[in-house]
């Protein structure tokens, strides 16, 4: 071998370890970045005729399990969806109170029992009657504050939807331009590594927002697969979701009352939406949340329609809205009206009421027996009403002998598409306490799946971590042998400038 072929190898040899070290140093600096995969330097020995000519320094590529990765994506989608119906849900659980220590809804229900059995005692007193008509008031004011809860839960998750396409949309804007760049520099045979790994930390945030799949095409691209029926190429321009906004109210649900569809130009892509931060909000808003506000609904019309029929109009009529769904759901003419329960204004003004009665009942087989109110004027010891409400309308007999109509448990809603997971309570107190309870444990489930789900997610980013991420101490392994490469080599060029020296001076 001549020295000139020496002094070749020796420099193309010092070329390839000067980008092995660029691609170290840029691995070392990337370590804790999100999203970053560990980049790696590409080299093929040069042979011909039996004679080696050194080093072909190739492109830098990444070192990456595209499997683990997808699992990767799937379970941020389970993870943030999960950590959005948590983050839903906390204010709501917060506005029910602790079961049994007074703020809660069966504590309410219970206060107003305990007034009226005071009331019994001697229902002359007036103080007694006004304790009765407080212990509603406040039963009244629990249930328009649950409402309210359940309402802003819901708009807060409209608004959630919104922001989160904002930032799919910019996610596949970056992901698709990237992807260009990508295409166009391995059709050139350039490296990609530096624009994958950009890439895939826009691809890592985009599967926190829906349940995505992202294909990898031959060519450098990608096709993404939203849900189970909706692929996007990511080339430029892609396509953009939109959703209109809505002013969420309990009369307000999706489709076609008030809330429109997530689209995408003019198709209503809303169904393909299941999972990530997006998907969560599209189930808080449109089933959770509602489903929430329609058992209050039937349980506030039956806290009102079984004093009523005992012959106290203790609380308000149904003020809810209808709904123009055909066929009609079980629960038009009173969705949203725990929103707006209220005392009777006639009982504030007189809550001698609450031991005369307001309304007289005519009697039926299969209801209430019949009542006759106190006339103004009648005995200050009448307990007629106040019996009937402690024994029927707070019991499970609308008669002696008659069981109570159940609440409605099925066809509840705007749609008439929403179930209470529950049988039909058979006393207020049950129903207020399977109410709160079963909406409590919704929240004690997410957060156990939460955490079981966490737990998973932080073992694959583990196990990719240690087959695809950066490893600081290997990388500076790689680093001192590199550097004795380096001096290996620059002896060769050192000792074949010294050889080229010695023969230049000895020719005269």
């Amino acid at each position: 071998m001549s020295i000139d072929s020496a002094l070749s190898i020796a420099s193309g040899g010092l070329a390839n370890i000067a980008q092995q070290m660029a691609t170290i140093s840029n691995n070392v600096a990337n370590a804790s970045t999100p999203g970053y995969v560990e980049e790696i330097s590409t080299q093929t020995s040069l042979v011909g005729a039996g004679q080696g000519y050194g080093v072909l320094t190739g492109n830098v590529v990444r070192q990456i399990d595209l499997q683990m990765q997808q699992e990767i994506f799937a379970q941020n989608a389970t993870v943030s969806g999960l950590t959005t119906t948590q983050q839903g849900l906390a204010p709501v659980n917060a506005a029910q109170g602790v079961p049994g220590a007074g703020t809660d809804l069966g504590s309410m229900l219970g206060n107003l029992q305990s007034a009226f059995t005071t009331l019994q005692s001697d229902p002359s007193i007036s103080a007694s009657q006004s304790q009765v008509v407080n212990a509603a008031s406040a039963l009244a004011g629990d249930i328009n504050s649950l409402s309210n809860a359940y309402q802003t839960a819901r708009q807060t998750a409209q608004q959630g939807i919104q922001s989160g396409l904002q930032q799919l949309n910019s996610d596949l804007t970056t992901i698709s331009q990237l992807s260009d760049q990508i295409v166009s520099a391995q059709a050139g045979g350039q490296s990609t590594a530096a624009l994958e790994n950009q890439r895939n930390a826009a691809m890592s945030d985009a599967s926190n927002l829906a349940s995505i799949n992202f294909i990898a095409q031959p060519t450098g691209g990608l096709i993404a697969a939203v849900g189970s029926g909706l692929t996007i190429p990511m080339t430029q321009p892609v396509p953009q979701f939109s959703m209109a906004s809505a002013a969420i109210n309990p009369q307000t649900a999706y489709p076609g009352q008030g809330i429109s569809g997530i689209m995408l130009g003019s198709t209503d892509v809303t169904g393909q939406f299941a999972g990530g931060s997006i998907g969560a909000n599209l189930s808080l808003r449109d089933t959770t949340l509602p489903g929430y506000q329609a058992q209050l609904d039937e349980f506030a019309n039956t806290l009102q329609s079984r004093f009523s029929a005992q012959g106290l109009q203790l609380f308000t009529a149904p003020s809810g809205g209808t709904s123009s769904v055909i066929p009609t759901p079980a629960q038009s003419g009173y969705i949203g009206y725990s929103g707006t329960i209220a005392v009777n204004p006639s009982v504030i003004a007189n809550p001698a009421l609450v031991r005369d009665g307001t309304v007289a009942v005519a009697g039926s087989a299969g209801g209430a027996s019949a009542f006759t109110p106190n006339p103004s004027g009648g005995p200050a010891g009448f307990g007629t009403l106040i019996s009937r409400v402690l024994t029927y309308a707070l019991g499970n007999q609308a008669q002696s002998g008659v069981t109570q109509t159940p609440p409605t448990v099925a066809g509840l809603g705007m749609l008439g598409n929403l179930n209470a997971p529950y049988s039909p309570p058979a006393t207020l107190a049950n129903f207020a306490t399977v109410l709160v309870s079963q909406q409590s444990a919704d929240v004690a489930n997410a957060n156990a799946q939460l955490t079981a789900e966490t737990a998973v997610q932080s073992t694959l980013t583990t196990q990719f971590t240690a087959t695809s991420g950066v490893s600081t101490d290997a990388e500076l392994s790689k680093m001192v042998a590199l550097q004795n490469a380096y001096g290996a080599n620059a002896r060769i060029i050192g000792a074949a400038q010294s050889m080229w020296t010695a023969l230049l001076t000895a020719v005269p």
